[in-house]
């Protein structure tokens, strides 16, 4: 795991150092990332982060400490981005509900140090209370393409959580998930994909259950890992992987994993078929990061395993709920691959789905169903949109693929027995004429994916 906010600088953790770095290793921390608050605070972690290889730092000034801020402190902040162990700045932001500092002072270093972030291409780390209006509207005005965040302890609304996903930052909760009474965050948390998420304990504050009222430790920062995989009903592991793999992202920290050929989530098995696509949805990472759930999926056409590679990686099928056929590409440009792996697994026992864009017959210039019938239990088709200048604007594709994709959901019905349409639930997207088409138009399921 990594606590990516941590103040062990502050006399709670700072005068048992040792001890407090040492739990967290024996309960399986591996990195701590400690936010500073003004610069006194920044050199002490910088000599904390010089002691123990396991921190890094992010330095910063905290909204509280803003009350003098000036172009000075600005010039020697700057001076402390050239040390090796700071990744980041932080932490920083608005705070209205205390009033050591003006709004307007808060608003001036808020916008200053985002700048500097830019200026070095350094993530930071955005401290918000009861000023979510101004600290988006600043953030959305100096945000650009080298521009990223962290938004910790996360307390807006749903809304607000989603715009910082489409601009590419990242929100993480701290101990309170864990306290009773608190349906509203847990309500906003189940929306947003572990891939949006951070792990931190926010130490020495913010205290998980059943330690509420005593000091946070990085120690901690386990239960909240539980309660996170409890809240999207997947594993402890599925939560460390896929948010180590969020820090490296952000912070570049840790190391990028090896591409995976196959790669489980929950109990079900998905195959890495081929990064290749006949779309460019705008909505794909494919030519990004290419990841899932903290797997690395970049996988060039020279790397694409035959099928007996993905058979010996499946082993027994009936270990997993179901075998899906996806990956950041289309699967039915491997179709005899996906024939063969399907074989594999449904004369042992198991379950397949197929996740496709629904232009398998264009692709392979044929109808291809009914060779999938008693191969494929279930398909899945990216809808997308039910207006076909939309799907096309979404897909970057002719328009004339979607009827195309209108025409196999439909011939997918003579084959296999359980047909879904999916939309990724993007702003722009209309969920109730697209869910009242597949219902009524197609007669088939229907099932919105949240954006990430």
């Amino acid at each position: 795991m990594i606590d990516t906010h941590c103040h062990l600088f502050f006399d709670e953790l700072y005068n048992d150092l040792n001890n407090v770095i040492n739990e967290a290793k024996s309960s399986g921390i591996r990195y701590i990332i400690s936010p500073s608050t003004n610069l006194e605070t920044s050199r002490k972690n910088i000599e904390i982060a010089e002691k123990y290889p396991e921190v890094f730092v992010a330095v910063g000034i905290h909204p509280h400490d803003t009350a003098n801020f000036n172009d000075n402190i600005l010039i020697e902040l700057e001076k402390l981005l050239e040390h090796s162990k700071v990744i980041a700045i932080g932490e920083v932001g608005l705070d209205y509900y205390y009033k050591f500092s003006s709004k307007e002072i808060q608003q001036v270093a808020f916008r200053e140090q985002l700048k500097l972030a830019k200026k070095h291409k350094l993530p930071v780390i955005i401290h918000n209370r009861e000023a979510d209006e101004d600290l988006m509207r600043i953030f959305e005005e100096e945000v650009n393409s080298s521009l990223f965040g962290q938004f910790h302890c996360f307390n807006g609304n749903y809304e607000m959580a989603r715009r910082v996903i489409e601009l590419r930052s990242f929100v993480s909760f701290t101990g309170n998930i864990t306290y009773p009474k608190n349906e509203n965050l847990i309500n906003i948390l189940k929306r947003i994909e572990p891939e949006n998420l951070l792990l931190e304990t926010d130490s020495p504050f913010m205290s998980p259950h059943p330690f509420r009222g005593k000091t946070n430790k990085p120690s901690h920062l386990k239960i909240i890992a539980e309660k996170l995989a409890e809240i999207h009903k997947i594993t402890f592991d599925d939560i460390v992987r896929t948010t180590n793999f969020n820090v490296y992202r952000l912070f570049k920290i840790g190391e990028l994993p090896k591409p995976s050929f196959t790669y489980k989530i929950g109990n079900t098995l998905y195959i890495n078929i081929t990064n290749r696509c006949n779309a460019s949805c705008v909505f794909c990472d494919r030519e990004g990061y290419a990841s899932v759930a903290g797997y690395n999926l970049r996988m060039p056409k020279s790397m694409e395993p035959p099928a007996q590679v993905f058979i010996q990686e499946i082993g027994n099928p009936k270990e997993y709920d179901e075998i899906v056929f996806c990956g950041f590409g289309e699967p039915t440009i491997r179709l005899d691959v996906v024939k063969k792996v399907a074989k594999y697994v449904k004369e042992n026992g198991g379950r397949t789905r197929l996740n496709t864009d629904g232009h398998g017959n264009v692709i392979n210039k044929r109808n291809i169903l009914p060779e999938l019938q008693g191969l494929i239990d279930s398909v899945s088709i990216s809808l997308n949109s039910a207006d076909p200048d939309q799907y096309s604007r979404l897909m970057q594709i002719d328009k004339s693929m979607f009827y195309e994709m209108v025409n196999f959901t439909r011939e997918a019905k003579k084959y296999i027995s359980e047909v879904v349409v999916t939309i990724v639930d993007l702003n722009e997207v209309n969920l109730e004429k697209a869910r009242e088409f597949a219902e009524k138009e197609l007669g088939v399921k229907f099932r919105a994916r949240e954006y990430f």
